[in-house]
């Protein structure tokens, strides 16, 4: 839900060239705390939390790290995490034993649910089923929408829900790829629609009790709530520093879970058991791990950088709740997590019985090569990820460093803007996401998203009628362009938006809005 965009395309294509065979040892990798450090060391990461298992049984489940910069608590088995996008997998096992109740199907018409339920189109309105809330491909485009949400804002659940009919889709149904988290927020209404409990109740008592996750909850506000909690991390301005955890509770489906190594070593082996708690007691069948696992919608196979290119798949696709690709000929089920300050992976190789989470307190790749040297021990191959990855993220922010400043380079500040400032001030209006004031604070422009109390920026004129917002919150890391446009009796019209360096976020969707200057009428 994670500078998470910026990660998230190495994330998906990432691969290691160059392995030696050796035989696949039975127990963990030799010098496992001690190259957890040194990652951790790599990236700046205050706390971790690692969880291994195989064949039915917890490995390793333990904390590394401190809870805080600066403070001595430690990170242990115990300390919780926000896993975010991790959620999604839980979301789908929850519909998936409401299809075992034959309460629904998967196939299931969403309008036959949700009655209100409404997308942009009719016709895929009309055809939307369960499954395509959780696959990606509804039409809509990458994290549409999610700024109804990112930052908390003031729309409740079924008040975002109801938006999206407004939302122009991107590309015709179930044609593309494009990941979204406000279906995942649907799905979470059909839960309690069906079942007659919250998605938070229905999760709770019937997933995470079950499973025996009993250090776990699922909700996001529950991070701030004190005890075995690790805080949040950030790079803000060059610094790595403590940064506020996201508290909105609106879309727990999508990435409210908060767990630690104990618990989703648990987890890991009721997925890795088909469902499996004890002995003769199953949280799901067989025939809803193979739906969980079995891929829905195909997702592009680019070339990765050099250093990454044997993860290169030969199959990648989203299944229900996971990603399933193949690794070093291997069947791979797994996802990502990203939320402010947390970043997680959780992967799994079903023959094996093998199962890797890695669970952070520090926005980077530090999961990436652990998870992955934890599968090259078991399957017998060994590869140096951690120079590797130090090496395509040196590359990546030298890439993002040089767009930044081909920006500056071509703007032309020696254009000033075509009226004086107070003429653009005014309310601007989105279909979907309501209003945006504009207006004049001294000798300058203020932006305030009328639902969005975090972005409230400063405008600072870039060039011609395009001038960059600057959030007050530097936490947020999303600056953005807001260019305005004039009809042709040169009066603003409205405006447009897009993010101002290709490190912001996806859900930081600015692009999407369509902003229409609202003209008072007299009375």
């Amino acid at each position: 839900m994670t500078r998470f965009a910026s990660l998230a395309c190495a994330l998906i294509l990432a691969a290691a060239p160059g392995a030696h065979a050796q035989r696949a040892p039975s127990g963990p990798p030799p010098g496992l705390d001690g190259y957890v450090r040194q990652v951790m060391g790599d990236y700046e990461v205050p706390g971790l939390a690692l969880a291994i298992v195989k064949d039915g049984k917890v490995v390793v489940a333990r904390g590394y790290g401190v809870r805080r910069l600066g403070e001595p608590a430690p990170a242990d088995a115990g300390t919780l995490f926000g896993i975010a996008s991790n959620t999604k997998a839980f979301t789908a096992t929850a519909l998936g034993i409401l299809v075992e109740e034959e309460k629904l199907e998967w196939d299931s018409k969403v309008i036959s649910v949700l009655p209100w339920f409404r997308l942009s189109d009719p016709w895929v309105t009309e055809q939307l089923t369960i499954r395509d809330l959780l696959v990606h491909r509804s039409g809509l485009g990458l994290g549409a929408g999610d700024l109804l949400w990112w930052p908390a804002s003031t729309y409740d659940r079924g008040q975002i829900a109801r938006r999206l009919q407004f939302i122009p889709l991107s590309t015709s149904f179930r044609s593309a790829y494009a990941y979204d988290n406000v279906l995942y927020l649907v799905a979470g209404e059909v839960i309690e629609a069906v079942s007659g409990q919250s998605w938070e109740e229905f999760v709770q008592s019937r997933i995470l009790d079950r499973v025996g996750m009993s250090g776990s909850n699922v909700r996001h506000s529950a991070a701030e709530g004190g005890g075995n909690v690790a805080t949040p991390h950030a790079r803000v301005e060059g610094k790595v520093r403590v940064i506020n955890p996201f508290d909105s509770d609106n879309t727990n489906p999508a990435g409210g879970i908060n767990s630690n190594a104990a618990d989703m070593a648990k987890w890991m082996i009721v997925q890795l058991d088909s469902g499996l708690v004890a002995p003769g007691d199953t949280l799901f069948r067989p025939s809803t791990a193979r739906q969980l696992w079995t891929m829905v919608t195909p997702m592009g196979i680019g070339r990765p950088a050099p250093e990454l290119a044997a993860l290169m798949p030969n199959f990648n696709g989203y299944a229900l709740g996971f990603n399933v690709k193949d690794y070093r000929g291997r069947k791979l089920v797994t996802h990502t997590g990203g939320l402010p300050g947390y970043i997680s992976r959780v992967a799994m190789i079903p023959e094996l019985r093998l199962g890797v989470a890695v669970l952070t307190n520090m926005e980077s790749v530090a999961m990436e090569p652990i998870y992955l040297r934890v599968l090259d021990h078991y399957l017998g191959v060994q590869y140096d990820w951690r120079t590797a990855w130090k090496t395509v993220v040196a590359r990546a922010d030298s890439a993002n460093a040089a767009t930044d400043a081909e920006a500056r380079a071509a703007r032309d500040s020696t254009r000033g803007p075509s009226l004086p400032l107070e003429r653009y001030a005014g309310t601007y209006r989105d279909a979907w996401y309501g209003d945006v004031e504009v207006r004049q604070e001294g000798t300058g422009l203020v932006v305030q998203f009328g639902h969005t109390p975090l972005l409230l920026g400063d405008l600072q004129h870039w060039q011609y009628d395009t001038f960059l917002v600057r959030w007050r919150d530097r936490e947020l890391r999303a600056d953005a362009y807001l260019s305005f446009t004039l009809d042709p009796d040169g009066k603003v019209a409205g405006a447009r938006m897009a993010p101002a360096s290709p490190t912001v976020d996806f859900s930081f969707d600015f692009e999407d809005l369509e902003l229409r200057r609202v003209v008072e009428r007299a009375p």
